[in-house]
């Protein structure tokens, strides 16, 4: 038995690129497909006409599967409560025959290693970067019992939803953040601004200052790829783990071999700048993360940056950067024809406001409370995925018995 024995359909996407419209429909391209769930922060939206046009073979429905070819090739990801997306580029909608196989379970099915090495092996053991319809499509596949395929698919929603939860939690912490800082530092609504002057639109104590003035700047450390390992050596923190336009990602460090300057290493919220970006989209370049406590020893690497305040805490500045819209205008600077790359020495040109000493250390206070809840979601989130993933083949395989 095959993929296409057990599903309706199994659609290709369009082959063109639709343009990012701001407003609209989700397009579901790669980096939007997770293992098991769609990731929407930052996806690209369309038109309803562009939505109608990317969806004339198959219109998504909920339990249908978004498999990506390529760019991580094989992940899958269910459509779940209404939402109404459309194909981006390299990727497929496979609609499960309900008869046949439940729908969570498939997901988990093709997300297994044995299936992975079949979509994605080679004769030769390589890894292929881009999967063809017809190996999707003949995908070999056991099926046990519907009520085991249940069980089994119900046992690893326990670990998404918990992530789930967590990715919400999280989401609402850094609103409330961005909401303070708005609110004091943009509107100036900060405690005691009835008795502040304001002397042309800046408060009187606050300065408009170059950012070079206040940001001490290290670069991260070149590196070859005979320097890097799968468990040996330090971490390195990398362009990975820049969320597009901010934050940090979890579980993107890679481990690092080589010699390190003793200021190339990081501690728990130091704060970090993109100085690279892969596309044109300047989703990485420019943009700010505060180093989590990662419980090891770590490092940056040339892709980064790390900024060390002259006064102040890098919470603050990361807030600043982030919040403030300094990290927008600070990747317009950054030029190159297929990577984006940023000097460094823009902060030297980029003016911001910067408030006095006693605002700043209120806003910390309690930005660092957020924060440290932050890495408490984060860390409880990669023990969940790390339990996942070893459950996972010992459902899918049967050799767990349900």
């Amino acid at each position: 038995m095959t993929l296409n024995d057990i599903c309706e359909l199994i659609v290709d996407c369009p082959h063109s690129t639709a343009k990012d419209e701001g407003a609209g429909y989700p397009l579901i391209r790669t980096p939007n497909i997770g293992r098991g769930r769609l990731l929407l922060d930052d996806v690209h939206r369309v038109s309803e006409e562009v939505y109608d046009k990317r969806n004339a073979r198959a219109i998504p429905q909920d339990d249908d599967l978004i498999l990506a070819r390529e760019a991580p090739a094989g992940n899958v990801a269910i459509i779940k409560n209404g939402e109404k997306v459309c194909l981006g580029q390299r990727t497929v909608l496979i609609r499960p025959d309900k008869s046949k196989v439940y729908p969570d379970f498939l997901v988990y099915y093709i997300l297994a290693p044995q299936q992975q090495y079949e979509l994605l092996g080679t004769a030769n053991g390589a890894t292929v970067a881009h999967v063809n319809i017809p190996v999707i499509k003949s995908l070999p596949i056991e099926l046990p019992s519907m009520e085991a395929q249940k069980k089994a698919a119900d046992i690893m929603k326990t670990y998404d939803d918990l992530i789930e939860t967590n990715q919400n939690q999280i989401r609402l912490l850094e609103e409330a953040a961005q909401r303070l800082y708005k609110e004091w530092f943009i509107d100036l609504h900060f405690p005691g601004c009835e008795e502040v002057e304001i002397i042309d639109g800046v408060p009187e104590g606050w300065k408009k200052i170059p950012l070079g003035n206040v940001l001490q700047v290290v670069r991260g450390r070149s590196y070859s790829s005979k320097e890097l390992s799968d468990k040996e050596g330090v971490l390195m923190v990398n362009l990975s783990n820049i969320r597009p336009y901010g934050g940090y990602n979890r579980d993107q460090e890679k481990h690092y071999t080589g010699k390190v300057n003793d200021n190339q290493y990081v501690e728990t919220h130091d704060l970090l700048m993109g100085v690279t970006d892969m596309t044109q989209e300047r989703r990485t370049v420019g943009r700010v993360a505060i180093v989590p406590n990662l419980h090891a020893k770590a490092m940056i690497s040339m892709d980064l940056i790390k900024l060390v305040p002259v006064a102040g805490s890098p919470l603050f500045y990361y807030a600043l950067l982030n919040y403030g819209g300094y990290s927008e205008v600070i990747s317009r600077f950054a030029n190159g024809t297929n990577v984006l790359h940023l000097r460094p020495d823009v902060l030297d040109i980029v003016d911001a406001v910067i408030p006095d000493v006693r605002l700043q250390n209120s806003f910390v206070e309690f930005f660092k409370s957020i924060q440290n809840r932050l890495d408490v979601l984060q860390d409880e989130m990669i023990i969940a995925a790390e339990a996942r993933d070893r459950l996972l083949p010992k459902l899918m395989s049967g050799e767990i018995e349900l």
